[in-house]
């Protein structure tokens, strides 16, 4: 993680055992308290929000070497947002008083939390492309940050989210989200899998295709 370094992200990392949690797991739940933090090794997650209603937005991807969850600790507040695992995901959970000791005993309050409002804000942009941006522009933003949480160097990327899924993450209908992935499968970009997920082969067309419908 760049924000604390590698020495102290190893050190982080080391008090707590690794575990493995499945495609679709809540990692953390919005609402609860801030009882652990998550130390993401590898796998990707999918931050959303949930409306008084029960609708779902998605704020963020979040990927390998990311700190997830420590601003409910840092504030002693609930959990502002849910953290759902987007595939398998590897993970370490340390305790919020071993993650508060650590802080404190290394400086990082600062660094953390100026970390923490820049990802407020990103939100924020995110919320803002959601309540203005056509469906073909809140798909392709949604699979940019997808394929940006992915490992790089591979051909292809391939997201487990089906349509349906995606849909409700982006408040589109399922029908609207078909209609904005039919150009860009003609194309050749993306492709369908057989079970529901998408695989992405060229995410910077996409990306500007959709740009170009607004």
């Amino acid at each position: 993680m760049a924000v604390i370094g590698e020495r102290l992200w190893s050190q982080l990392r080391a008090l707590a055992p690794m575990r493995v949690r499945s495609a679709r797991s809540i990692l953390l739940r919005q609402g609860d308290p801030g009882t652990h933090v998550i130390l993401l090794a590898s796998g990707s997650t999918l931050v959303t929000l949930t409306g008084p209603n029960g609708e779902r937005a998605l704020l963020a991807i979040r990927g390998p070497g990311e700190l997830l969850g420590e601003l409910a600790v840092l504030d002693a507040q609930p959990r502002s947002t849910s953290v759902i695992a987007a595939e398998t995901c590897h993970v370490h959970l340390i305790p919020a008083p071993d993650f508060l000791s650590f802080v404190e005993s290394n400086g990082l309050l600062n660094p953390l939390l100026r970390h923490a409002i820049a990802r407020v804000r990103e939100s924020e942009a995110v919320r803002l492309e959601l309540a203005t941006g056509c469906v073909p522009v809140r798909l392709a933003g949604a699979l940019r940050r997808l394929v940006d949480a992915a490992a790089r160097n591979q051909p292809a990327v391939g997201i487990r989210l089906t349509q349906e899924e995606l849909s409700q993450m982006i408040g589109a209908s399922r029908n609207a989200v078909g209609a904005a992935i039919k150009p860009w499968r003609e194309e050749g970009w993306l492709e369908t899998d057989p079970s529901g997920g998408l695989r992405i082969h060229d995410i910077a067309s996409i990306v500007a295709h959709a740009r170009s419908t607004m």
